[in-house]
């Protein structure tokens, strides 16, 4: 009865083993999918509108996020233990390329660098490896870009949510140089 009992144990944590390395995605798919999540919002005609106000400009604001410190042209956001920057120039017009500029300069580190144009703004997303499972992920609109490190599983979700924010601070930018 325990060798049976043995035997079942054993299968079963093959069969968990299994089952988890065939879901864990590659860093290939993680990657593109990070773009994609990126690019789905970029080019949304979707409004993204902002809910927090800070002295220098307003953004939207992901629930899970929380301001830690401010400034004029800086904010320093938390979810948990993951920090994330956002830094934003109001002198750069949502067009501007100064901040992809310089995240090029890291092209030859970057797993991914790419670009996002169309008549009203320009944006990028950039991923540095960072350790094993652990990326730098930087995402910009015009005069507004955001980092942070992440993990693979979260790479996606990450784009999705940081090109929201850098979207709502170049919208509001763009309706600010309009008026």
């Amino acid at each position: 009865m325990r060798k049976l009992i043995w035997n079942i144990t054993i299968v079963t944590l093959l069969f968990l083993v299994a089952l988890t390395g065939c879901s864990m995605q590659t860093e290939e798919e993680a990657i593109k999918d990070a773009k994609e999540s990126a690019k789905k919002i970029f080019n949304s005609d979707e409004k993204i509108e902002t809910n927090h106000k800070l002295d220098s400009f307003s953004m939207y604001l992901p629930n899970s996020l929380e301001v830690e410190e401010k400034d004029k042209s800086n904010v320093i956001l938390k979810d948990g233990d993951q920090t994330y920057i956002v830094f934003y120039n109001n002198l750069e017009d949502p067009l501007s390329k100064l901040s992809y500029k310089s995240a090029a300069s890291k092209s030859g580190e970057a797993l991914l660098l790419e670009t996002f144009e169309d008549q009203n703004k320009f944006g990028y997303i950039r991923i540095l490896p960072h350790s094993e499972d652990d990326y730098e992920l930087q995402i910009g609109v015009g005069g507004a870009k955001i980092t942070t490190y992440t993990s693979r599983g979260d790479l996606s979700n990450d784009s999705e949510e940081l090109m929201k924010i850098a979207e709502s601070i170049a919208v509001q930018q763009t309706s600010t140089v309009q008026k």
